[in-house]
């Protein structure tokens, strides 16, 4: 199961697992972003490899406007998964 959406301070939360059978949820979401934004990981337990790929597509694309995306709360799995797979050197991203 994984769900994506706004909370009351404009944070982009995600729950549950990002992966293949869960991107096409996630891209649409993530396709509506037009400006910098935080997205707490707190409550991800998972991240694939296809859910990696929605992250950079979304952020290449915030890129070209001068725009980022700054992830947090990012649990000491996922921040391994982003560490060995360089995207610490993409993303700002600040672990639990």
């Amino acid at each position: 199961m994984f769900d994506i959406q706004y909370d009351a301070d404009g944070k982009v939360v995600c729950t549950g697992r990002l992966d293949a059978a869960q991107c096409a949820k996630g891209q649409a979401f993530m396709d509506e972003i037009a400006e910098s934004s935080t997205l707490d990981f707190a409550q991800l337990e998972y991240i694939s490899s296809a859910g990696l790929g929605i992250l950079l597509k979304t952020q290449k694309r915030l890129a070209e406007s001068g725009a980022a995306l700054k992830i947090i709360n990012v649990n000491n799995h996922i921040y391994d998964v982003f560490h060995y797979s360089g995207f610490h050197a993409i993303f700002d991203i600040k672990a639990k």
